[in-house]
């Protein structure tokens, strides 16, 4: 092989340095020894600590004010319901792969989220799971859609449940899932020409998911007799076995990075936060709902409602601001006045025993260098998320616990992994601090000995 300095970049969504670094440690011998013989350490994810944006900031070097993408999902005006999707669309400034095609060199992506629609590089690329389906024009060139289908067979760009009860056939779809990613990855290393290579598994983000409370003792859910109790450690030991079967085709002019999005941590509950604001006077319906529903199925009295949230991993509040919403009633002089209130009182939440969850809140205002398109008014961690928050009306409670809380597991953590081993600087295996998402574009380009544009605001690492 020749020996043309290249970069290879493993992304494992949602791999967490506790589990990496510390409890599977021993029984992972392929990052093991790219750890001994490299440099590594926590690396701290974007706010909020979500697979979108977290990769696009982490390939674009920018925040997500910058990015003007702030979850899965985004505010597409200032209206009450409509929400559009962060898609490749959305990101309007270069990642790595766009840099490098421009120079020259060639690349290839696979798997990395928010690359669907397809956009052409100089290389090779297939889109992440947030593609339609592999019906879809979900590869660069489209001809490479025939070639995956020859090598794998039918391509599975996620799993497609896996919040489900039935693990038994969870577990074989993310097994499945991910050993085709890799035969795909080790076809397109040997068959196409690279100068950096990237691609993202689902696989730790969607087992994390699935099966966090089965070897969790202090999740609430944990039962000491379980069948799945080693599932998620199994899976750790045979995604290593297959990292260690593609670090066998690259040389000694390869630097090798592994990295992730964010962690992922147990999750105690979850907090209804349109409840909490129905209870605190900050939004008011025409009349309670019979059952369970989102948003969109009630009837909200916009004239006489300050604030509406939406939930998920982390929370988001919006505020109904005269003159910018529809039916806006606060009035923009005491916009701020009326922020700091609910983020006072979102912070002061307790658990149902009445402990002190520690939720944080953040202004977008404040912890982004930019504020581009709509953000949340607030964004809000509950519990420091260990507790996710809940959109739906009906419940007639602000905690909630099982099922209702969400059908997942885990949540994310706001800590991911890093992992460097190049040939060209061994870094005796040092643990590194103050490592942030942002920093990963410019030591990839710095590695391959590009320059780093002026406006990518992380640090080179290399």
């Amino acid at each position: 092989m020749s020996k043309k300095r290249k970069v290879l970049v493993v992304g494992l969504d949602c791999a967490t340095p506790e589990l990496v670094f510390e409890r599977y440690r021993g029984e992972l011998p392929n990052l093991e020894r790219l750890m001994a013989n490299g440099v590594y350490g926590e690396l701290e994810s974007c706010t909020p600590p979500i697979t979108v944006p977290a990769w696009a900031c982490m390939l674009s070097s920018r925040d997500p004010g910058q990015l003007g993408v702030y979850d899965f999902r985004d505010r597409a005006d200032y209206s009450y319901y409509w929400m559009k999707l962060a898609t490749a669309d959305s990101v309007k400034c270069d990642r790595v792969w766009d840099v490098l095609s421009r120079a020259g060199k060639s690349v290839v992506v696979v798997g990395v989220p928010q690359t669907y629609p397809v956009k052409p590089v100089n290389g090779c690329l297939v889109a992440s799971f947030l593609t339609p389906s592999t019906e879809s024009a979900y590869t660069h060139p489209p001809e490479l859609k025939t070639e995956i289908a020859e090598v794998v067979g039918e391509y599975l760009i996620d799993v497609p449940n896996f919040r489900t009860e039935d693990k038994n056939w969870l577990l074989e779809q993310i097994y499945e899932m991910t050993e085709k990613r890799f035969r795909l990855v080790r076809h397109l290393m040997r068959e196409k020409p690279w100068d950096f290579f990237m691609f993202v598994e689902m696989g730790p983000d969607r087992i994390h998911h699935g099966f966090w409370r089965f070897s969790d003792p202090e999740h609430r859910r944990f039962e000491a007799d379980n069948p799945f109790r080693e599932a998620i450690r199994d899976y750790y030991r045979y995604l290593d076995e297959e990292i260690g079967r593609v670090l066998e085709l690259v040389d000694e002019g390869t630097a090798v990075l592994v990295v992730s999005d964010h962690g992922a941590r147990r999750i105690d509950g979850g907090i209804a936060i349109n409840e909490w604001l129905l209870e605190n006077g900050y939004l008011t319906l025409y009349e309670p709902p019979t059952s369970v529903v989102p948003l969109e199925k009630v009837e909200v009295d916009w004239s006489r409602t300050k604030a509406w949230g939406a939930g998920g991993y982390h929370g988001k509040v919006f505020l109904n601001v005269k003159g910018r919403e529809p039916q806006g009633m606060i009035e923009p002089e005491d916009y701020e006045a009326v922020r700091d209130e609910l983020a006072e009182g979102l912070e002061s939440l307790t658990d149902e025993q009445g402990r002190a969850l520690g939720t944080r809140v953040f202004k977008p205002q404040e912890i982004y260098r930019e504020v581009n398109n709509i953000p949340p008014d607030l964004i809000v961690y509950f519990g420091d998320l260990h507790w996710r928050a809940v959109g739906s009306f009906g419940l007639n409670r602000v905690h909630v616990f099982g099922d209702e809380a969400g059908p997942d597991d885990a949540n994310h953590a706001p800590y991911g992994i890093f992992i460097l081993h190049d040939p060209k600087q061994p870094g005796g295996g040092a643990r590194l601090e103050n490592l942030h998402l942002v920093d990963v574009a410019p030591t990839i380009l710095h590695l391959l000995d590009e320059p780093v544009p002026a406006d990518m605001i992380g640090r080179i690492l290399a």
